[in-house]
């Protein structure tokens, strides 16, 4: 068990995890019509784009648990998703009517307008993360690992800061974030995402 380089064959296992904490750190299997959803948005464009700067956590059968996944550049990274990701996801899942389950249409309408991060937030926090670990394996220090993992890669490649985005909801993660020196970003901030931001 532990933190090794996330691979391509690890893809369905990661989007395992992201579905399972999906919903504000817990499970959100029921919430989606779609598995696969969450990951598509989530965790496909940081293996396929970002493979440098890609952890997973596994377990003694090598499954992945968990993931700690970055980008040096979140604006060469959105440059690089609006010709090579996105378009290929809006192909395969067009916008779905009002009617449709809430939680997939939200992330249909995201993937067809993915949201970019100001030019303001980027200048001194160019880089941004996601982790994310299934409830088995949290604690016990992994998580921490796991994120030091990735921001020592990052400061290495020269990045001078780091940004995240979390639910407001999730008390949880922002008290991990907060252990881990992340402070809220007040003026990248809204009612639905906490913006929170480590320099490096």
């Amino acid at each position: 068990m532990g933190i090794r380089r996330a691979r391509k064959a690890d893809t369905d296992d990661l989007y395992a995890v992201c579905l399972g904490t999906g919903a504000d750190g817990t499970d959100a299997s029921d919430l989606y019509d779609d598995p696969r959803l969450l990951g598509e948005v989530f965790v496909g464009p940081y293996l396929r784009h970002s493979p440098d700067f890609a952890w997973a956590y596994a377990d003694a059968d090598d499954r992945a648990r968990g993931y700690v996944l970055g980008v040096l550049d979140t604006t060469s990274f959105e440059n690089v998703l609006a010709t090579a990701w996105w378009p290929v996801l809006r192909a395969r899942h067009p916008l779905v009517p009002e009617t449709a389950n809430p939680h997939d249409r939200e992330m249909v309408e995201y993937l067809h307008h993915p949201q970019r991060r100001p030019a303001s937030l980027l200048e001194a926090y160019p880089s941004h993360l996601h982790i994310d670990m299934l409830p088995d394996v949290q604690g016990g220090g992994r998580g921490g690992r796991m994120l030091g993992t990735l921001l020592d890669a990052l400061a290495e490649a020269g990045s001078p800061g780091v940004h995240l985005g979390v639910s407001p909801a999730n008390l949880r993660a922002i008290g991990f974030y907060e252990h881990f020196r992340f402070e809220v970003e007040p003026s990248a901030s809204s009612a639905d995402e906490l913006i929170m931001i480590r320099a490096l």
